[in-house]
C-alpha cells in the first residue's frame, strides 16, 4: 500500500501521476452519468494511502446509510457497520459537526471522544482515521471515511486529493441518489448494505407492534452485547431467533 504521495504506486506509477488520473477519470465518468460505484475502479483508497474508503449517505433522521466501499468487503465495512451498531465514532461526528475529522492515531486517541467506538476498535486492525463531510450548503448529506491500519496523518498533498475526491462523489450523490431506507436498488451501481437491517426493522416493529425506530434501538442494543448488527438482522428474518427476543 502506498505510505505516501511519492512512493511508487501499482506498476510503478507514481501515486500523483496516478491520483491525477483517477480523479479525471472519476470526473468525467460523473459528468457523463455514472454513479460513485461505477466511477471509482478497486484498489482507489490504496492511492489516498488508505487501506479502505467507505461512503455513507444520511437518511432525513440523520443515519449513515453505506453505500459504497473501496474493497468492497473487510476493514472498512465492520468499521461502519460498528458505528451503526453503538451510535458514535468519526463518520457520526462529521455528519454532525458538518468538519473534518481526522485521528491520525486511534491507540492515542482521548477515550471520551467515541466512548464506544474506540474500545471496539482496539480488537480492529483500524489505527487512523479520516472523515470528510460532502455539503450541500450547510447540509451534510453524505461522508467519505477512510481508514488506515498503520498510525499517521494523510501528507497534504493526499488531504486536498481527498477533498477533491469528495467534491466529486458529492456531484453523483446529488446527480443520482435519493437515500433509500427500504433496501430498494438503484440504478447507479450502489449496494444498500444495511438493507437486511431496514427489513429486520420493518419486521420486527410489525411483530412487536412498535415503532420503527424503537424497533431499530433494540437492535442495536441487542448486537452491541451478542455481536453483528447485520447477522442479528439476518438472524429474525430467516426465523432463527424469535420477534420476542427483544422484548423487554
Amino acid at each position: 500500500m502506498p505510505r505516501g504521495i511519492r512512493d511508487t504506486g501499482p506498476g510503478g506509477v507514481p501515486p500523483d501521476d496516478a491520483l491525477a488520473r483517477l480523479l479525471a477519470r472519476a470526473h468525467r465518468a460523473v459528468r457523463a452519468g455514472e454513479g460513485p460505484a461505477r466511477a471509482l475502479p478497486p484498489g482507489t483508497a490504496g492511492l489516498f494511502a488508505l487501506d479502505t474508503l467507505t461512503l455513507n449517505a444520511l437518511t432525513p433522521d440523520g443515519r449513515p446509510e453505506l453505500l459504497w466501499a473501496d474493497p468492497p468487503q473487510g476493514l472498512g465495512i465492520a468499521l461502519d457497520t460498528l458505528q451503526y451498531t453503538v451510535g458514535d465514532g468519526p463518520t457520526l461526528e462529521a455528519a454532525r459537526s458538518g468538519r473534518a475529522v481526522t485521528e491520525p492515531d486511534l491507540g492515542m486517541a482521548a477515550p471520551d471522544r467515541w466512548p464506544l467506538f474506540l474500545p471496539a476498535t482496539a480488537t480492529t486492525r483500524a489505527r487512523a482515521v479520516v472523515a470528510l463531510p460532502l455539503q450541500v450548503g450547510d447540509t451534510t448529506v453524505a461522508v467519505l471515511t477512510g481508514y488506515r491500519t498503520t498510525p499517521g496523518p494523510l501528507t497534504p498533498a493526499l488531504h486536498d486529493a481527498l477533498h477533491q475526491l469528495a467534491r466529486i462523489l458529492l456531484r453523483a450523490l446529488i446527480t443520482h441518489l435519493t437515500v433509500p431506507v427500504n433496501g430498494t436498488a438503484t440504478d447507479s451501481g450502489l449496494r444498500l448494505y444495511h438493507a437486511e437491517i431496514h427489513q429486520a426493522t420493518g419486521y420486527l416493529a410489525a411483530q412487536l407492534d412498535i415503532p420503527l425506530a424503537q424497533a431499530l434501538l433494540r437492535l442495536r442494543a441487542h448486537a452491541a452485547a451478542n455481536g453483528p448488527l447485520t447477522d442479528l438482522a439476518r438472524a429474525f428474518l430467516t426465523r432463527r431467533l424469535p420477534p420476542d427476543t427483544l422484548q423487554d
